[in-house]
């Protein structure tokens, strides 16, 4: 990546539309609560995203989520993912998402989108996919993840997917616990774990595992920052100022909009720069890229 000549990295979008698989309707209730939950119906490719960002000078972190056998919808190919990040290497970085519950084959799968297609990173999200962090049987990936330096993101707190379905669409809140982390951090001190988004209704608890535990980030997605908790905008402002990250949650929340009211969510502007792209570029290992 270009870093250089980048306003800043978003470090949290998604691929909504595969243009490889045929569409799956499969569980389209739960793309129609979200709709009325985030209240945004757009679903962009993955070129035309990457388009958006182009322009706008945005680099980009991009992923899906697998969560084939919980939800028994089809995922976007990883792979799909990773050839558009070549293509656009200049400005897009490719994670990928493996059901955990998948094991040794998912650790083998991962394996290969490393060596063979290049991701930089892989995508959890334990409320979906049906997991706790901690559970032994997502071990076989992790430590793939592990040993290639590469840096995993769990969505913790609230998930707008189920959000007003009957039984919430039978997704476990619990799950996605912040606090379900630590057991991560620990047995796997050498991998970098982001908390993806606010952590509602457990921000307290996201910002004690990130303060104890230096091998745990938080990226802002999935809220505009006029929203913040104001506990979150202070850590990010002294102890936790070099473990933050800009993230949006796109299509849910455009950049323009995170951008917009992050001039005035009381972020001091020493940190700014850190947050925009300063500390993506640690945690991706940019700066010492080849």
């Amino acid at each position: 990546m270009d870093y250089q000549n980048l306003i800043a990295i978003d470090t949290h979008t998604h691929a909504e539309v595969s243009c490889w698989n045929p569409f799956d309707n499969y569980g389209e209730e739960y793309d129609r609560a979200a709709d009325k939950y985030f209240r945004s119906n757009r679903r962009p490719t993955i070129q035309e995203s990457i388009d958006y960002y182009r322009e706008r000078k945005i680099g980009l972190v991009m992923f899906m989520v697998d969560a084939e056998s919980f939800m028994g919808r089809r995922r976007i190919p990883n792979e799909e993912i990773a050839e558009h990040a070549q293509k656009n290497s200049d400005m897009m970085i490719a994670f990928a998402s493996i059901d955990p519950h998948k094991g040794k084959m998912g650790a083998r799968e991962a394996r290969r989108l490393v060596e063979e297609y290049g991701v930089k990173g892989f995508k959890f999200h334990p409320t979906v996919q049906g997991f706790h962090p901690y559970d032994k049987m997502a071990w076989p990936i992790y430590e793939v993840i592990a040993e290639y330096g590469l840096p995993a993101v769990f969505h913790t707190g609230h998930s707008g997917i189920g959000s007003g379905m009957r039984c919430g669409g039978g997704l476990r809140l619990e799950y996605s616990n912040p606090m379900h982390l630590d057991d991560v951090a620990i047995d796997f001190p050498d991998m970098q774990i982001v908390m993806a988004h606010p952590s509602f209704p457990w921000q307290d608890e996201a910002l004690s595992v990130a303060t104890h535990k230096p091998n745990v980030w938080i990226d802002l997605s999935g809220w505009s920052p006029k929203y913040f908790p104001k506990q979150l905008v202070q850590y990010a402002n002294t102890l936790l100022k070099d473990r933050v990250l800009f993230a949006s949650d796109y299509p849910l929340i455009t950049p323009d909009r995170w951008l917009k009211d992050f001039e005035d969510a009381g972020f001091k502007p020493e940190v700014m720069p850190g947050i925009l792209k300063g500390n993506a570029v640690r945690l991706l290992g940019l700066d010492k890229a080849s």
